[in-house]
């Protein structure tokens, strides 16, 4: 039988960091020892981390590792502090699942085959991931490991808003609009049932995941009804340092004109556009905050995020027929009051009546007593969702449970 006293390890791999966190059996579960390796694949790459008791170790510098030496780095140091032989788990955020799996799931040959296959529907994430779940397997063999698809919450979006407009035989292929963001989703919808209660979870819903990656989605009845984001997580509103919508006739016309490859292009949209390309200084909101009265082209990068999230509001309150809750939550959506404030700006037409005092103050509902639309502040947490989930394998609740001698 399973001990659940050990640990679990969930990992959150971005196109530039790794996150991790263990956790112990608890409702919820209670984390432990948790941080991040930043700044992978760029100059200085740094490592943090908190422990159980909340000191914080500042982030120091690891030297300049790609995504394997960073994984390598990361494990080293996990042996070091609480064995490896500790760990009777570990959790993954996938950034994508394809069309064949949804559900949380047990890594197997046949699921590492089929992420192989569609690792170019999002390169910036999946091949990393694959990586570091190899090479988990490649150090400690018959470890069992558990597989989380960012998509999974989007999958039963009206097949509307799932189709591309380009030629049909794409979609048999697998290429339609999936949406991301969804643990984050998950989570927030499941806590504003808890705070807020069964009713206005059911209600109309928008929720905002704004960070350096963002998107937002329109929820009725607990379902996704749409999401920003579309076959990559490069889609939608403008991001640090990724474009959001763009003009498709752009990648024609740069190529004729700057003979941009396709390659170049991907590296542009990803990494040298949105708050970075337009401020041309920063892709950090905070920082650009601090220099918008003096530099115009922060301003503008401040004020083109603003605008297209408070479109997109617009919008998914059509697509909805009314709003009842919009809900902020990521690291600008939960830290950034300033921001809020812009995007909240002019939505009275839609029954948000904003309170600037409560929305300083960080509250937990940040619009005025009296607005038709509840606006609320929700911190997210993505990795208690993988946390649950391979507890529920290993605790025997779900169907697709693990056990020590599965790999």
């Amino acid at each position: 039988m399973t001990d659940l006293s050990h640990h679990v390890l969930t990992i959150n791999v971005g196109s530039s960091s790794i996150k991790f966190a263990l956790y112990q059996m608890d409702d919820p579960p209670k984390r432990g020892l948790h941080g991040k390796v930043d700044r992978i694949g760029l100059r200085g790459t740094t490592f943090g981390f908190d422990e159980p008791a909340g000191k914080r170790q500042d982030d120091r510098g690891i030297g300049d590792l790609d995504h394997r030496s960073a994984a390598n780095f990361l494990l080293d140091w996990l042996d070091k502090q609480v064995g490896l032989a500790s760990i009777t788990a570990v959790g993954h955020r996938v950034v994508n699942g394809g069309g064949s799996y949804r559900e949380p799931h047990r890594v197997t040959q046949e699921l590492l085959g089929e992420m192989h296959r569609i690792s170019a529907y999002a390169p910036e994430h999946l091949p990393a991931e694959i990586g570091l779940i190899e090479m988990i397997h490649e150090r400690i063999p018959g470890l069992p490991q558990v597989v989380c698809f960012d998509t999974s919450f989007h999958r039963d979006m009206p097949r509307v808003a799932k189709i591309l407009p380009i030629p049909r035989r794409f979609a048999n292929k697998g290429v339609e609009r999936y949406g991301f963001h969804g643990l984050s989703y998950e989570f927030l919808m499941g806590e504003l049932a808890r705070v807020a209660g069964a009713q206005a979870a059911e209600g109309r819903v928008i929720l905002c995941h704004l960070g350096n990656g963002s998107s937002l989605a329109a929820v009725r009845s607990g379902k996704s009804v749409d999401t920003s984001m579309g076959f990559t997580p490069a889609a939608g509103v403008p991001m640090s340092t990724r474009s959001g919508d763009l003009d498709p006739g752009l990648v024609w016309y740069l190529a004729q004109t700057e003979q941009v490859t396709a390659q170049q292009f991907h590296r542009m949209i990803n990494h040298e556009s949105g708050l970075l390309g337009v401020s041309e200084t920063s892709s950090d909101l905070r920082d650009l905050l601090g220099l918008e009265a003096s530099d115009v082209r922060a301003a503008e990068a401040i004020a083109l995020f603003c605008y297209q999230v408070k479109k997109w509001i617009g919008a998914f309150t059509a697509a909805l027929g009314g709003l009842d809750t919009l809900i902020f939550a990521g690291g600008i959506g939960e830290n950034a009051p300033a921001i809020r404030a812009r995007i909240c700006d002019g939505l009275d037409y839609l029954g948000v009546q904003f309170d600037e005092i409560r929305n300083a103050a960080g509250e937990a509902v940040i619009s005025a007593a009296s607005s038709q639309v509840e606006v609320r502040l929700i911190r997210t947490d993505e990795d208690v969702i993988i946390a649950k989930a391979v507890f529920r394998m290993l605790s025997g609740t779900d169907p697709s449970r693990i056990s020590q001698s599965e790999e």
